[in-house]
């Protein structure tokens, strides 16, 4: 995968696929630390122990079309990479977190990636799921959360084209600009 919005639709993809209603993304970077932190937390079905231990394999998958399962051992390889870590929590019926560090000076550290267009294709394939979005860079925080876009759209679909397109743009300004 070439950036990091890439690794955030895969994972934010495993937690639809299993029956998530609810995804947060949370991005903090933090240059006086040095460190780029990604959590993505679901309230999908969650894994047992035997399970979580499977999924660090890239030749297990649980999907049917396919037979490796690259997307959380590429984002762990990527975040062992930039000298940062990768943890997976996940209870049976209560969700999974998933947590990668990066080095943010590193040289190997992939760009973002247009994490607008990530919003706006997980929402536009999924406007029943509440997808909640906070960025934070330094000391200033972006926070997007779908269900109070809804309630303010009145009954509007949150995907529509031009809503979609909205929602990428406003991203997508907020994190070049710092957020705020």
């Amino acid at each position: 995968m070439e950036d990091l919005s890439l690794h955030i639709l895969d994972i934010a993809e495993n937690s639809l696929a299993a029956g998530a209603s609810r995804i947060e993304i949370m991005i903090r970077e933090d240059a006086s630390e040095d460190q780029l932190l990604l959590e993505i937390r679901d309230n999908g079905k969650g894994m047992d122990e035997e399970l979580l231990r499977m999924v660090h394999d890239p030749f297990f998958t649980t999907k049917t079309v396919r037979k490796v399962g690259l997307g959380i051992p590429l984002l762990k390889q990527a975040a062992e990479e930039c000298d940062g870590g990768f943890a997976i929590y996940s209870e049976k019926g209560k969700g999974t977190t998933i947590t990668a560090r990066f080095r943010l000076s590193h040289i190997d550290l992939k760009p973002m990636g247009d994490l607008g267009a990530t919003i706006m294709a997980i929402i536009a394939s999924n406007p029943d799921v509440n997808l909640v979005l906070e960025y934070n860079k330094d000391k200033r925080t972006f926070r997007f959360d779908s269900e109070e876009l809804k309630m303010a759209l009145e009954g509007v679909p949150i995907n529509l084209p031009a809503i979609l397109i909205m929602i990428k743009e406003e991203i997508n300004k907020a994190i070049m600009g710092g957020g705020k």
